[in-house]
């Protein structure tokens, strides 16, 4: 079992920055996709941005240009730098993470969530 354990949310003006962090718990399993996804209050949750194990990246339209995804593969670890905040990013930060286990088995794993709020 993988455990992705996030931190870096919080209360940001508009215009300010925040970074967040997802680390993975060790285990048999290999990583090869990860992403951020996000959720607002009362709306379905959307993909942020995702990174591939070469350090591919996409954005969705809404962020590009402000948020930078990246990774550290020596620890498991998936980045989202998060600039230019408005209050619409506001919502809840889910990190997810994709692979095969050493036997070759898919698996997929969520975090637990950190919350973005964007506010004056």
């Amino acid at each position: 079992q993988v455990q992705l354990v996030e931190s870096g949310g919080g209360l940001v003006q508009p215009g300010g920055s925040l970074r967040l962090s997802c680390a993975a718990s060790r285990s048999n399993f290999r990583i090869d996709a990860m992403r951020w996804y996000r959720q607002a209050p009362g709306k379905q949750r959307e993909l942020v941005a995702a990174v591939t194990r070469s350090g591919s990246t996409d954005y969705a339209d809404s962020v590009k240009g402000r948020f930078t995804i990246s990774r550290d593969n020596t620890r498991d670890t998936v980045y989202l730098q998060m600039n230019s905040l408005k209050p619409e990013d506001t919502a809840d930060y889910y990190c997810y993470a994709e692979g095969y286990t050493f036997v070759g088995t898919f698996r997929e794993y969520w975090g637990q969530g950190t919350q973005v709020t964007v506010s004056e």
